[in-house]
């Protein structure tokens, strides 16, 4: 009779076990709706910013280059930034100036609205 209560509380012991083993390894790997909900809503919010961080209007500073065949902007930090117009910068290589335009971030592109001498 010991050895049966013996056995019966070493099994139910091991079930136990086995079920908050079970628990705790499938935790993980299943997910609730709300889950899900909070994993898409960032994605949501970050493909929104996206067209603002890709395209910012302003002006740049930095040196003509001629960069292949193509002339481009490098800036104080040594950036190159290509030029959508690069004749236009033509007249400028090798000199200081300021370009007013939009960049598209992703293609590293100034869309060029004019260009002149840097004063200072």
């Amino acid at each position: 009779m010991q050895a049966l209560k013996r056995d019966l509380a070493i099994g139910i012991v091991i079930c136990g076990l086995t079920l908050m083993l079970v628990m705790a390894w499938g935790g993980p790997f299943t997910s609730s709706p709300y889950a899900q909900d909070q994993q898409q809503q960032p994605q949501t919010q970050q493909s929104q910013q996206q067209p603002d961080q890709n395209q910012k209007a302003g002006i740049f500073t930095g040196t003509i280059i001629k960069d292949g065949h193509q002339y481009a902007l490098s800036d104080a930090s040594g950036t190159i930034y290509k030029l959508d117009d690069s004749e236009r910068a033509k007249p400028y290589e090798g000199k200081p100036v300021k370009v007013t335009g939009e960049f598209d971030g992703q293609a590293n592109v100034i869309y060029v609205e004019s260009i002149e001498p840097a004063k200072g």
